[in-house]
């Protein structure tokens, strides 16, 4: 059977219901007529439309409403409310059965209809006599005639929500359920009303049912709600769309590709204070930041957003991995690190880059615990991402009022497939998610990289992906020494990275800045050996870069006369 709360339990051969006294208003002559001879078609639009709005009364009563509903939170007690400003309820199925339950009088659409459900409830509330109720212009005196002669009922209230096809997919449905929770008849009558809203008041959402719950609408509530049932259905047929695209066809890129985004927060400010902003989240979104929940903490911002989503998805290459921890600010990585535990791996990732990572982000892929807790208090921190968080951390970080705690689950895989948008001028530019991992790297160089430079080039070549370009980045024994990001060429990030690593050493103490013995990423090939040469000089050992410069043979010629071990991975990785 079709979930279809639509359905019809009254009898088989029901009479019609009659026309309704007082469901009109007086007639007018319309400004144009499409029967007259002389008349002509207004320029724009529908000839047939007759409305005006300035013509419009403010407030209307509501004398019969139709509910119809798959999820039935609070139509009881707005049936009550309803009845008792002596509101007729016309119903269906499900909706009708707990309205009756509750003591209220309910009248079956069949009574609207004359015609029985049928098709396993497929075909219900697909009818003139529904249709015509909603979309007839009250104060047109053709479409007045017509309500009488056909003994239609006016219905000045709708309230509607839809089968729960997205859910039904997140659940893994089969592809029949799927298709069967493919609302028809509830989208026609949120279309048919919200059309008609001059008239007519559609409400779809149940957090909405206070604005009707009096008994009389006003036009800018049904102009309101109108607006909200068109987001709906454009919302709902978007995600159907998208499903299909998915499961039926192979190509990447469809020819029209359906975005549909539903607002969540509205947040204080953008990037900056004179930006307004807020977040919403996109059909059939993959569970990610945007899912997480936060256990303590301010509101997040734009820029928390933004750089705790950098975070998860770095953190994410290491969810198999050893205890790891990523700091991340203006959504770069300043510092990462793996240890026997989260709390050597943050003291690591920490001592990179100790200046930037002030009022940054940590993402870690362990559950959080007590002496990691303790030693990021130690610094002021706007969000903190973990899969989980123990007893005593969230008690730690209770005392931190201005720390946003934010909870994942099980991180999100970074091989999966999907797509990234962005907006530009006149567009959208769409690619695949940079999910690719080079397999076999390419020796290039006469010296082969021992086994722990292998370790340390795959390592900072992860770090190099989630990047800024040009990026450049020096890592060691399982922990960046020094990051080079966002330069406008390759050598400029190579120094800083270089120099980073000689700051981080005196601060720390150490008699030698971690380049020396590093393994140095970058994300794209050096277009000339001068960038390579700056890594030899902060000490670098080995290097892992894509290849494919007309100049790779100069650069290798200087990695063999340096002794450098270089692999090359036969993929870029820029990031902007």
């Amino acid at each position: 059977m079709c979930p279809d709360s639509r359905g019809s339990s009254g009898p088989t051969h029901p009479q019609p219901l009659p026309f309704r006294e007082g469901s009109s208003v007086p007639t007018r002559t319309p400004p144009y007529s499409p029967t007259s001879t002389n008349a002509k078609a207004p320029p724009h639009g529908d000839p047939r439309r007759k409305t005006l709005m300035t013509s419009i009364p403010n407030t209307l009563p509501i004398r019969r409403a139709l509910l119809s509903v798959s999820d039935k939170t609070g139509i009881v007690d707005l049936g009550k409310a309803l009845a008792s400003h002596g509101v007729e309820l016309v119903s269906t199925g499900g909706t009708a059965t707990a309205l009756r339950a509750a003591g209220l009088t309910v009248r079956d659409v069949s009574e609207l209809t004359s015609f029985p459900e049928m098709m396993d409830g497929r075909v219900k509330t697909l009818h003139p006599m529904v249709h015509g109720g909603l979309l007839a212009v009250r104060d047109d005196a053709g479409h007045a005639a017509s309500m009488a002669e056909h003994k239609i009922g006016a219905i000045d209230l709708v309230i509607v929500n839809l089968y729960p096809f997205e859910a039904t997919v997140a659940k893994g449905a089969d592809r029949d359920t799927v298709i069967e929770n493919i609302d028809i008849g509830g989208p026609s009558m949120v279309r048919s009303a919200a059309k008609n809203h001059a008239y007519v008041a559609i409400v779809t959402d149940p957090a909405d049912y206070a604005l009707v719950s009096g008994g009389t609408t006003t036009l800018e509530d049904r102009k309101t709600l109108a607006a909200k049932a068109f987001a709906t259905t454009a919302a709902y047929d978007s995600a159907i769309a998208t499903w299909f695209g998915t499961v039926d066809q192979a190509e990447e890129f469809p020819a029209t590709l359906p975005i549909t985004l539903k607002r969540g927060d509205s947040l204080r400010y953008g990037e900056n204070p004179h930006q307004s902003a807020a977040f919403y989240t996109a059909t059939g979104s993959v569970r990610g930041i945007g899912q997480a929940r936060q256990l303590q903490g301010k509101a997040l911002s734009y820029n928390n957003l933004n750089d705790a989503d950098a975070a998860l998805e770095l953190i994410a290459e290491f969810r198999d991995a050893e205890p790891s921890v990523v700091i991340v600010k203006h959504a770069n990585p300043c510092g990462v690190a793996t240890g026997a535990t989260l709390a050597e791996a943050y003291a690591a990732a920490f001592a990179c880059d100790t200046v930037s990572a002030f009022g940054g982000i940590i993402a870690v892929n362990r559950t959080l615990d007590a002496e990691t807790a303790r030693a990021i208090t130690g610094i002021f921190t706007e969000v903190v991402v973990a899969p989980d968080a123990d007893e005593e951390a969230i008690a730690l970080f209770a005392a931190k009022k201005n720390l946003r705690l934010l909870l994942t689950g099980a991180l999100p895989d970074p091989a999966r497939l999907g797509l990234t948008a962005k907006s530009i001028a006149g567009g959208w530019l769409v690619q695949g998610r940079d999910n690719g991992t080079p397999g076999e790297l390419k020796v290039v160089t006469k010296r082969q990289p021992t086994p722990q430079e292998l370790l340390d080039c795959r390592f900072a070549w992860t770090v190099a992906k989630h990047t800024k370009s040009n990026a450049i980045v020096y890592a060691k024994d399982g922990s960046t020494a020094g990051i080079g990001a966002g330069q406008m060429n390759r050598l400029e990030s190579a120094r800083i990275a270089a120099w980073k690593a000689k700051d981080a050493a005196e601060k720390a103490g150490w008699s030698t800045p971690r380049t020396i013995g590093s393994a140095v990423a970058s994300d794209a090939f050096f277009p000339f050996a001068d960038g390579l040469l700056a890594a030899v000089e902060a000490g670098a050992t080995a290097v892992i870069q894509p290849g494919g410069s007309i100049r790779d043979a100069d650069v290798i010629a200087a990695a063999d006369e340096a002794g450098l071990a270089m692999v090359f991975t036969g993929m870029r990785h820029f990031r902007h």
